[in-house]
């Protein structure tokens, strides 16, 4: 073998091996097979008329607040990755909003965060090419990065965040510029 030819395949293993750290930076495969689970304390399921009491002087009577309220709830669709779960919206007694994932299963990946948009829930973007790509082409509020993705978890609504319009919560992967998972979201405002 000629010093050329071994000159040759030596750039070639090193442009190769180079090429290989880049994509495996890039994509992290290995994130398909480990698991982030978040276990939040999410209050349980009840009525919007739940209520607790305030407390008060023995003898008198309380007045009831409710903790939280529901405004909206709603399973995740699958997008480019299988999600299951729901997403619920709620308002706080103090007038926080909060987005709740309860019971989440998606697949790990890079750069993923929770949203919400003014796109529809679903991916149809009217037979578009990408329909799992659209959720950053119009007006979205981001909530924070993926806590995990399993389980379950909270996220704080911008108290400054105009509302008006939004009706899905996404899992959206920046990287790759695809949601994961949407759910409807409807009276969040």
């Amino acid at each position: 073998m000629g010093r050329k030819r071994r000159v040759g395949l030596g750039v070639g293993a090193v442009v190769a091996a180079a090429v290989l750290v880049v994509g495996l930076l890039l994509f992290e495969p290995w994130l398909l097979w480990v698991d982030d689970t978040v276990d939040e304390d999410l209050p349980d399921a009840v009525p919007a008329d739940a209520t607790t009491p305030t407390g008060g002087p023995p003898g008198q009577s309380t007045s009831t607040v409710a903790e939280w309220t529901e405004l909206s709830s709603s399973g995740f669709v699958s997008g480019e990755h299988g999600t299951s779960g729901t997403a619920r919206v709620v308002r706080n007694a103090d007038g926080s909003l909060q987005v709740w994932l309860e019971d989440l299963d998606t697949s790990n990946g890079p750069d993923l965060h929770v949203w919400l948009t003014d796109q529809d829930s679903g991916g149809d973007c009217g037979g578009c090419s990408d329909s799992w790509g659209i959720y950053d082409d119009g007006r979205h509020v981001e909530l924070g990065a993926l806590k995990g993705n399993r389980g379950d978890q909270r996220y704080d609504v911008p108290a400054d965040a105009d509302l008006a319009g939004l009706v899905s919560v996404v899992i959206w992967c920046d990287r790759f510029n695809v949601a994961f998972g949407t759910a409807a979201v409807d009276r969040i405002t």
